[in-house]
Formats: structure tokens, sequence, C-alpha cells
């Protein structure tokens, strides 16, 4: 069965995880505790990254939670509302580095050449998924583009999935999700769609290979992929 669109995770998959949100963690963390490190270190704990080694581990809520799963944890430290915190973390997000996984503009306009319709879903918020989307110039080449806020729910329910398999008109089952995490690839088969994994995000082949389709080592490998599987 041919592909003719992809559904992309945005962190781990379109941009490089670690560069992102490992910037991200430390900055927020600094301005919820006023620059107090050591306070910072505590509840970098609680939500699974190493203040001092600025790194992540691998069951931290940060990786494949929502926003909203975050602030829920940060809210055991800081007297900040629900709805003022998750502000707080949007705006550092709005803002984090991004590092493209690949040279995205060109890699996306080639896609869009080939005839293939193009999402993102991510568990992010809607709104700095655009701004990063935005500053990589290539938000007009998507044909969807979903947060864990737009109203289709959240990976790994099928939800995102579906949403954007009725938004283009093309079956779920004619459709590829691309992603870093088994939050992704859980989505993609519960959405009946095929999987591809890469290994841009903190998950290893051998943890995403037994629900892929194909694991490869990041989108740029895609094109390739789907030449072989159509010859």
């Amino acid at each position: 069965m041919p592909v003719d669109a992809l559904l992309f995770d945005k962190d781990g998959t379109l941009f490089l995880f670690e560069a992102t949100w490992e910037s991200w963690a430390h900055a927020v963390l600094l301005r919820l505790t006023d620059g107090d490190i050591g306070r910072a270190r505590l509840i970098g704990r609680d939500i699974g990254y190493d203040v001092d080694a600025q790194s992540f581990q691998r069951n931290s809520v940060v990786i494949a939670g929502t926003p909203s799963q975050i602030v829920a944890e940060l809210r055991r430290h800081v007297a900040y509302s629900a709805e003022a915190l998750e502000t707080l973390l949007n705006e550092e997000a709005a803002v984090a580095p991004q590092i493209e996984a690949v040279a995205l503009a060109p890699y996306l306009a080639s896609l869009r050449a080939r005839g293939l319709k193009i999402g993102v879903a991510t568990n992010d918020a809607e709104r700095p998924a655009r701004a990063h989307l935005e500053a990589a110039g290539v938000t007009n080449l998507f044909d969807f583009i979903s947060g864990y806020d737009s109203g289709y729910g959240v990976k790994p329910e099928p939800g995102p999935c579906l949403a954007f398999a009725a938004a283009t008109g093309i079956a779920p089952d004619r459709v590829a999700m691309v992603g870093d995490s088994l939050h992704d690839l859980h989505a993609g088969r519960a959405a009946g769609m095929k999987t591809i994994a890469v290994l841009t995000g903190l998950a290893s082949e051998r943890e995403l290979a037994p629900y892929a389709d194909i694991v490869l080592d990041d989108i740029g490998h895609i094109p390739g992929w789907l030449d072989a599987a159509h010859s």
C-alpha cells in the first residue's frame, strides 16, 4: 500500500530533542526559582531533569507528556496557578533554541513535490509549535498542525492522527506517522497508519523497532525508504 501522506511529530523528529528541551528545562527551572540552583535541582529531579548535567532521564514527563502534565508535577513546588504556570512554560518553549534534524525547508518542499500531504502532530501546545515552525520558515509547507490543545486529543491516543487523515482526505492506511517516541508509534498504530521511527530523540532502536515498520537515523532517509517501498 503506497504512502500518500506523512504526519510528523515535532520534537525529536523535525527538531533535535536534546538541543531544544534541555535548554528549555534549564531556563524554566531557573526562572521558577529566581536562580536558586538548589531549588532548581530539587524540582528538576521531580520532572526527570538533572540540572547539573543538563540532561533528561529517559522516563521524564517532559519527553512525552503534555504541558498540562508537566504543570501538575511543577505545581507541587511553586505557588503558581495552573494557568500562569502553563503560560510560563509556553513562553519559554516559544523561544527555546531549535536545531533542525535536517534542513527542513528544502526537505519538506521536496516531499510536497512528490505530491505528499504533510502534517505535524505534537504534544506541545499549538502556539509554540507554530512559533518553532515559523522560525524555521516552514509553516506554509504543512497541510495540518496540531498541538495537545488543538481539540484532537494527545498521543498515544489516535485522535491527532485521525484528524490529519480527515483534514487531508487520505485514508489512514495510506498515511505514515513519523516519530521518535513510543507515544508517536502507538498513536499511529492505533489510527491504522504505517509507522516510521527516527533516532533523533532519546529512545533507542531497540525500544522503537517492535512498533515501527522501519527505524531510520533521521527523517532525511524517508524519501529513500519511500522509493524502495514503492519500487
